[in-house]
């Protein structure tokens, strides 16, 4: 079969916690959205649910509660220490990570409060550097967990996109597999793929990737935000850096299988450049 095509104004790929972040936003900005995922409904949340829920803030009240001194300088020193940038195609990611740093020590977490958010009292110090700023890690503890982990930090947007699909505004699309980015003068105006048989999987667990249709989706912005590549051997292998020698011929993983990265050919294919 072939499903009729449809049309928004946003279109956003992949409905993990930067997914449903950015449908809720675009919905409260009075945008008509389609979310689209390659799985069943049981996983709404992606990777985020599994996850211990660790938010990076800067000079937090939690932070200056226990005596840690930080700062947007210190932090910045930390992270461009770690990350090096001295490439020529490290210039956006510079200026993502500048964005970032200036998010964390601003509003991000009173945007996260006024969502319902809340945070343990006790910082953690993950990613952990050694005694000064200019090695890699953080040089103080950073890391703040989320009330009730990951389905407490996914819970609000889950609950922002259930109420506009309620509303009408959103439309959620499971078992629908993007192909390819839809170019039109150097634009991207929408998506198309395989819709996958139904598959009614537990969270977390493998999903069969049986085609029934297809489909096609048109919008004014579209929005991949379809994870990593943790669940797939072969795409981490071939991505895996000279420098580090030969990568592992048996290898864990520690996400689901859906974790494939299969929207970074797609990407590709669309003029996106992978780092």
């Amino acid at each position: 079969m072939t499903t009729t095509p449809v049309s928004a104004d946003v279109l956003v790929i992949g409905w993990g916690l930067a997914g449903l972040v950015a449908a809720s936003e675009a919905v409260a900005a009075g945008r008509r959205v389609i979310i689209v995922d390659q799985e069943p409904r049981s996983n709404l949340g992606g990777q985020a649910w599994w996850s211990f829920g660790g938010l990076f803030f800067i000079d937090s009240p939690e932070q200056r509660r226990m005596g840690i001194k930080d700062s947007l300088e210190l932090a910045r020193q930390d992270w461009f220490g770690n990350a090096g940038f001295d490439r020529d195609e490290d210039e956006w990611p510079r200026k993502w990570a500048e964005a970032y740093l200036q998010f964390a020590a601003g509003e991000k977490r009173a945007w996260l409060r006024e969502r319902g958010v809340g945070f343990f009292p006790v910082v953690g110090w993950a990613e952990r550097g050694g005694y000064g700023a200019l090695g890699p890690g953080n040089s103080v503890p950073r890391f703040h967990v989320t009330w009730g982990t990951g389905p407490g930090i996914v819970a609000p947007f889950d609950e922002a996109v259930h109420r506009a699909e309620e509303a009408g505004t959103v439309t959620i699309l499971p078992r629908h597999r993007v192909t390819e980015l839809i170019l039109s003068n150097g634009a991207i105006v929408g998506a198309r793929g395989d819709v996958l048989a139904d598959s009614p999987t537990e969270r977390g667990t493998a999903s069969s990737r049986d085609i029934v249709g297809a489909f096609e989706i048109s919008a004014g912005a579209t929005i991949v935000s379809s994870g990593g590549i943790g669940g797939n051997h072969d795409l981490v292998r071939s991505s895996w850096p000279e420098r580090l020698g030969r990568p592992p011929a048996h290898m864990l993983s520690g996400v689901p299988a859906y974790v494939d990265g299969s929207m970074q050919p797609v990407a590709t294919a669309a003029g996106a450049r992978l780092i």
